[in-house]
């Protein structure tokens, strides 16, 4: 019984702070700026223009996003915009987006 209640706290000091870094990292993501240059609301894609993607330790360039649905409401070609891309799934996804 000593030997599983050891175990058992044992494996929560090593888990416990590591899920708490894991979630600070996602909600802290810095936001990236570029330019919308296409959208298309069929496939829920939006090519955006933009500068480096310091969570994803990506540079400049331009690259094809998924996203959710009316993320792109009001959004346009050619707007600028502040945005938080991620991969969820495998997949790049812009899971924040804002018009600057």
């Amino acid at each position: 019984m000593n030997t599983l209640k050891a175990l058992a706290i044992a494996v929560a000091t090593i888990t416990l702070p590591a899920s708490a870094v894991l979630a600070e990292s996602s909600m802290g993501m810095p936001m990236s700026h570029g330019t919308i240059t296409k959208i298309d609301a069929k496939w829920k894609k939006v090519t955006i223009d933009h500068g480096p993607l310091e969570n994803l330790d990506m540079p400049a360039m331009k690259m094809v996003f998924d996203y959710t649905d009316g993320m792109m409401d009001g959004m346009a070609e050619g707007a600028k915009v502040a945005f938080v891309a991620d991969r969820l799934n495998g997949k790049l996804t812009a899971t924040e987006i804002t018009s600057e």
